[in-house]
């Protein structure tokens, strides 16, 4: 359905932020940029750069989706020293109202807006329209969101789903938790589950083996087929991946579809089968086949965030 109103929307990682424009709830594709965060000291000169380099006329509404928790209309980053509000969002983009999202809410709002060729089964199961969903994000951090459909619209609570305990099933996770608690002081699921968590996956399979080897993310993904050590780093990733996401099914139990969102969800997504995803997904003992009532879904459209961010302001509006 055709929306007139011009939307201001940005998807703010721990590295970087993406800004474009959106007709109702369809993302501009040609008006998306990005920009390293590092460059700036804090999201409003990052949104006064954008409606510099972009012009147009101001937008109707702003949204911004950040990887940090959001209280009272503002927003603390959890990987990076910048917050922001709504006053100082309006002041740096000139629209008529604003809206702060967690990123995960941002992708919670996107589901039934995406491309179905952009969302890859994982695991097969039933996903029945109007039932509770689940978006679990992993990229920079960690994190996850259910999504509720009221009749006042679409609810979709906050949460930091990162910072909980990493789950110990095995004397191998023990050890794994005692080698990052020495490094960080708490082994959480953030810990793991994230880029610099691979990394550190692989830094302790190789503690273990008596080496001091160490690589970044996309290093160990590119050393697949050629390093045993990075195929098991990514095999137990996968699989912690699969337990934290049955844990978090069990919790809140999204019958209509668990989605993977991210960068790193996306990068190991072509693995996700065949290193043992769905096997700690479902291993929940006298629970293993309830585990069949949610289906996985892998979201690859790199926009998703934006797209929620604009079906938040095209719901808020009316």
């Amino acid at each position: 359905m055709d929306d007139p109103r011009l939307f201001l929307v940005a998807d703010v990682g721990g590295t970087n932020t993406r800004v474009g424009m959106a007709r109702g709830n369809i993302v501009l594709p040609e008006t998306v940029r990005r920009y390293r965060n590092r460059d700036f000291a804090n999201l409003a000169p990052v949104l006064r750069r954008y409606r510099e380099e972009e012009g147009g006329p101001a937008p109707d509404g702003a949204c911004v989706a950040v990887a940090g928790p959001v209280r009272d209309g503002r927003a603390e980053l959890t990987n990076l020293d910048w917050s922001i509000d709504a006053a100082r969002l309006i002041d740096a983009t000139g629209a008529r109202g604003a809206a702060i999202l967690n990123d995960l809410q941002a992708q919670g709002f996107a589901l039934g807006h995406l491309d179905p060729d952009q969302v890859r089964p994982i695991v097969e199961g039933p996903a029945p329209e109007g039932a509770a969903r689940l978006v679990i994000g992993v990229g920079t951090g960690f994190n996850a969101a259910p999504v509720h459909v009221v009749p006042t619209g679409r609810l979709v609570p906050p949460c930091e789903a990162g910072h909980a305990n990493l789950p110990i099933r095995t004397e191998a996770d023990l050890r794994l938790a005692t080698f990052l608690s020495t490094a960080h002081g708490f082994a959480a699921v953030e810990d793991v589950l994230s880029g610099r968590g691979l990394e550190q996956v692989y830094h302790w399979l190789a503690s273990e083996a008596g080496s001091f080897d160490e690589f970044g993310a996309a290093e160990i993904m590119a050393r697949l087929g050629s390093d045993a050590r990075a195929e098991a780093a990514v095999r137990l990733f996968c699989g912690m991946l699969g337990t934290v996401a049955g844990n978090l099914a069990l919790i809140h139990l999204p019958l209509g579809g668990v989605f993977l969102v991210g960068g790193v969800a996306r990068a190991m997504g072509p693995h996700l089968r065949e290193m043992g995803f769905a096997d700690g997904f479902r291993d929940k003992g006298r629970f293993a086949g309830f585990m069949g009532n949610f289906a996985v879904s892998l979201v690859e459209d790199d926009y998703a965030a934006l797209t929620g961010c604009a079906a938040h302001l095209r719901e808020l509006a009316g």
